[in-house]
């Protein structure tokens, strides 16, 4: 895979209402688009999804642009990478930053997918034509109007962000405007052990799961709760590669697992992930980012993998922003959205569009 130029965007795409969760709001979404060529001018596209404060992990969308410009991507230019499952062993000495890593690996296996004529989705062994897409309700949603307008799209999961203290009113808000709805709720790690008693009274609730709900990295506290409790907990925050998956796994710390590929590093950590859970009977699901179209093809290429059973998040194009940067938008009917079968990521990216939203640019050649 000879690579003959990268181009780094830092984006900002405006949302349609802002996301909140007990961590802060976000009003706009600044993302880093990777783009790579070859010296035939195909290219692929892969994209960052730290957010410019670090508040979900330790990346940001600065710290991202520093390692992809001053290590990653010198690295992959005096490189010989065969194949994009090379570039995990190629950066494996640079410690963390998964994110920066991530969208650099997305670029390339959307441009082999390019290359060799293949979707994503049969370069990595998926297997479903559609997905189940599942809804995230934020700390800002207007619950009731939220809910009913997301029930006719199709969604067939909902996931509550929650904060501390206020769960039970929300969980119960929920619960009577829609006593059947498939619920879970995303503690993003916010809890500690002294709140493990009243953590257990959520088990009333029959949820569909209970994700992170202590610090990231917290096996033993998630395996004490997980061995009381009914609800299955789920880890998000806490699986940042593939080890990390067999230790939640192997303590018995979780009853399923979020994978999100910015999270765990890239696509080949992702499946990795997949297939270990999948040998052990543990259901895995995509989680979402408040991504672009880019990222979005992405996961619903990793989500048409065997084992990914629940509803992940994963939605259209227009549930977060007015317009996204691909062309023509992700689209969900019914509830359900198709995997792309088209060449890499199987869908077009809106140069015009990507153009306008484009903060800073920078050409980076060998």
């Amino acid at each position: 895979m000879k690579i003959e130029q990268v181009v780094l965007r830092q984006i900002t795409l405006p949302l349609k209402k802002p996301f909140t969760t007990h961590q802060g709001a976000v009003e706009k979404r600044k993302l880093i688009i990777v783009e790579v060529f070859d010296p035939s001018g195909i290219r692929g596209y892969g994209e960052v999804t730290a957010f410019d404060r670090p508040f979900y992990t330790s990346e940001t969308i600065d710290t991202a642009w520093h390692i992809l410009t001053d290590f990653l991507i010198p690295r992959l230019f005096s490189s010989k990478v065969q194949h994009p499952r090379d570039v995990s062993e190629l950066v494996g000495d640079i410690q963390g930053h998964p994110m920066a890593k991530a969208g650099l690996e997305g670029a390339l296996w959307d441009l082999y997918g390019k290359q060799t004529d293949q979707s994503l989705k049969t370069l990595i062994g998926g297997t479903r034509d559609y997905v189940k897409a599942g809804a995230v309700l934020s700390l800002s949603a207007s619950l009731e109007e939220d809910i009913n307008h997301l029930k006719t799209e199709g969604y067939e999961r909902f996931k509550l962000k929650v904060k501390k203290g206020e769960e039970k009113a929300l969980i119960e808000d929920v619960q009577r405007i829609d006593p059947g709805l498939p619920l879970m709720i995303d503690a993003n790690g916010q809890y500690s052990e002294k709140d493990m008693a009243y953590l257990k009274s959520l088990d009333e609730y029959k949820l569909l799961m209970i994700e992170q709900p202590f610090r990231p990295g917290d096996f033993y506290l998630h395996q004490k709760f997980q061995s009381s409790i009914q609800t299955p907990v789920s880890l998000d925050e806490s699986i940042m590669n593939a080890d990390d998956a067999v230790q939640a796994v192997e303590l018995n710390s979780c009853k399923t697992v979020n994978i999100k590929i910015s999270r765990v590093g890239g696509m080949k950590a992702a499946v990795s992930i997949h297939d270990y859970c999948l040998s052990r009977n543990i259901p895995v699901w995509c989680g979402g980012m408040v991504e672009s179209g880019i990222s979005k093809a992405h996961n619903l290429a990793m989500a048409s993998l065997e084992n990914f059973s629940i509803p992940g998040d994963l939605s259209g194009s227009t549930r977060y922003f007015e317009r996204d940067i691909v062309s023509p938008g992700i689209e969900m009917k019914a509830g359900r959205i198709e995997v792309p079968d088209q060449p890499g990521i199987g869908i077009d990216v809106d140069l015009e569009y990507l153009e306008y939203v484009t903060e800073h640019k920078l050409v980076l050649t060998p």
